[in-house]
């Protein structure tokens, strides 16, 4: 093929390709807490981030500071012709599929949430396994056989990452006392950063001296009591391990980074399917980090226990109790 051709053909491919990028103006609605919670939402928002690094494409958003934002807010941007509209927390299930019936035309996706209509993507995670894996962490960490939970707003998805923990550290020791607290019942409880600290030095002050954090914001707070007492804490579904190298253990890793990134890249090139996702441990949507700032904290043996641990999980030899199936914690 000549030079000339090629060119041409290479035309071709690039307007294809941004043919493609114009059919999807997305969006984003970030939930309490806001996109810079060092967490949950800013695991989506790097997710949104690089993909607009990658493609060029820009996205709209908006952060909800209050109950009633939620709905207006994606019903706004359907309005202004965003599609996908990605929606972020389980308390947007409803607003979104208020809205979703108005608009069938307009893909939507929730992440940590399910909404049973043709148009909507719902993208949920095994949080109970990446847990376990952490659990097992803080128990093989621990020099008291003390550890201890805290958890943001005390839902059942919370305490399916309590419950997780509590029998991965009980899997490997089971006299280990597990300690829980959850911050609170309103949406308030996932930016409280002052109640965080506080429950987390009346657990140290029970004997824990491993605590992990699933609260959000909130979490900020434990790990900053565990580096000012001399404690190790657990971060959650970013990596955490930066904020306070030598306090963090490690963070349980739940990768709503990947399920935001592949909502718009698959709305993008028109492999967007409406239903279900699950992701655990298998499809590699929750885990466990290790980098430069707690391999000194992770011992060979921690990761070959680790390592075997996961492969039981996932060939389903070792099987990790879901609380919220029956909303219990057995074991």
């Amino acid at each position: 093929m000549s030079i000339k051709h090629i060119g041409a053909a290479l035309g071709l491919v690039l307007a294809s390709v941004a043919a493609q990028a114009e059919d999807i103006s997305p969006a984003v609605i970030f939930d309490m807490g806001g996109k810079f919670d060092k967490s949950f939402n800013q695991g989506v928002y790097d997710g949104v981030e690089r993909f607009k690094a990658d493609t060029g494409i820009e996205y709209r958003e908006f952060e909800v500071t209050n109950e009633t934002q939620r709905e207006q807010a994606i019903r706004r941007m359907a309005q202004r012709g965003a599609n996908p509209i990605l929606g972020v927390g389980f308390a947007q299930a409803g607003p979104m599929e208020a809205v979703a019936k108005d608009f069938p035309d307009t893909k939507f996706t929730i992440i940590d949430g399910v909404v049973d209509l043709p148009n909507v993507q719902s993208i949920v995670f095994k949080e109970h396994e990446g847990s376990f894996l952490v659990g097992m962490i803080a128990a093989m960490a621990s020099e008291t056989s003390t550890v201890g939970f805290v958890g943001g707003m005390d839902i059942p998805l919370i305490r399916r990452f309590g419950c997780g923990y509590e029998q991965g550290a009980r899997y490997v020791d089971n006299q280990t006392t597990v300690i829980q607290n959850m911050t609170g019942t309103t949406p308030a409880a996932w930016n409280d950063p002052g109640r965080g600290s506080e429950l987390a030095k009346g657990q140290f002050d029970r004997g824990a001296d491993v605590v992990y954090a699933a609260a959000g914001g909130t979490g900020v707070g434990v790990y900053q009591a565990a580096k000012d007492s001399g404690k190790l804490a657990i971060g959650v579904d970013s990596n955490q391990n930066f904020l306070h190298p030598g306090t963090m253990l490690t963070s349980m890793l739940k990768r709503v980074d990947v399920a935001a990134y592949t909502a718009y890249q698959s709305a993008m090139d028109g492999s967007w399917e409406a239903g279900i996702q699950v992701l655990g441990l298998a499809e590699e949507g929750v885990g466990w980090a290790l980098d430069e700032h707690n391999e000194a904290l992770i011992s060979d043996e921690m990761k070959a226990a680790l390592d075997d641990a996961s492969a039981k999980i996932v060939s389903g030899e070792l099987m990790v109790h879901d609380y919220t199936t029956d909303n219990a914690c057995t074991y």
